[in-house]
């Protein structure tokens, strides 16, 4: 192909303040937004409101955080619910001298 390197953050530039992207940006808005308005309706002097008022934000905060190797922690339920719930059939292709198309002696000649 054209045998050009892509440098490892050249998808960052594509992310809002390099993080997120638009969907994490709407779900953890909806999430505080939840909070704000439970906040506003629930007597929050007790703790147990103030808990549940917070949960909506809280949540959504822990799944939009960014982590090493991924995207985010959603990111990483989305592939292992992929994972679990399809069929999976990996076709390795990777840097090996005969692929698995040739016997395996020819290598030890």
């Amino acid at each position: 192909m054209g045998g050009y390197l892509i440098p490892a953050n050249s998808k960052k530039s594509m992310l809002i303040f390099g993080i997120f992207n638009k969907t994490d940006l709407i779900l953890f808005g909806l999430g505080v937004g939840a909070s704000l308005l439970l906040l506003m309706l629930l007597p929050v002097d007790e703790l147990k409101y103030a808990i549940m008022a917070l949960v909506p934000g809280v949540t959504t905060g822990v799944l939009v955080i960014p982590i090493p190797n991924y995207h985010n922690i959603r990111t990483i339920i989305g592939l292992a619910y992929t994972f679990y719930t399809t069929r999976q059939q990996y076709i390795w292709k990777g840097w090996c001298f005969l692929n698995g198309e040739e016997d395996s002696e020819q290598i030890h000649k």
